[in-house]
Parts: structure tokens; sequence; C-alpha cells
């Protein structure tokens, strides 16, 4: 019981930790008064809703070594959403 327990705790302080270090959604305006440096672009699609996306962007932005990302594109049909955004750090 306790090893059950000590599994769900390790799990839920990854899920916590992930959230902390996540690259966060700014705006352009943000970006020229941060003064930050754009890294790339990412893309994301087949996606189920808006905020599927939107991990999922933070999620690329996380691997390219960003902090945050400024969606610059997007588009939802019946099923998915397709979003581009440029990464800076």
């Amino acid at each position: 019981m306790k090893f059950a327990s000590g599994i769900v705790a390790a799990l839920v302080m990854g899920s916590i930790s992930f959230g902390a270090f996540a690259a966060k959604e700014i705006t352009k305006e943000d970006v020229a008064k941060m003064h930050l440096t754009k890294i790339g672009t990412i893309t994301t699609s087949t996606k189920t809703s808006p905020m599927d996306a939107k991990k999922d962007l933070s999620k690329k932005a996380d691997e390219k070594g960003g902090k945050y990302f400024v969606v610059i594109a997007g588009q939802k049909n019946e099923k998915d959403v397709h979003a581009n955004a440029d990464v800076y750090k």
C-alpha cells in the first residue's frame, strides 16, 4: 500500500514540476517589452481542443529550449486545431 502511495505522490510531484517549467504563452507586445530572442517556430495539429493545442505548443517550445511562445496562426475545423507559434528565450 505504501509503495502505491509513493508512486502516486511521485506522479503528482512530477506533473506539478512540469507545470512550473512549461513555456508560457505571451503576446507580441510582451516580446518587445521583454527584449526576447526568437529561437524558432513550432507547429501543432490534430488536437481536439484549443487547450490541447496550447499544451502541445508549450511542450514543443520547452523542447526547443524556449521559455515563451507567441501563437502566430491558428485554425479550428470540425475535429482538429492547427496552430503555429514563434518560440523565444
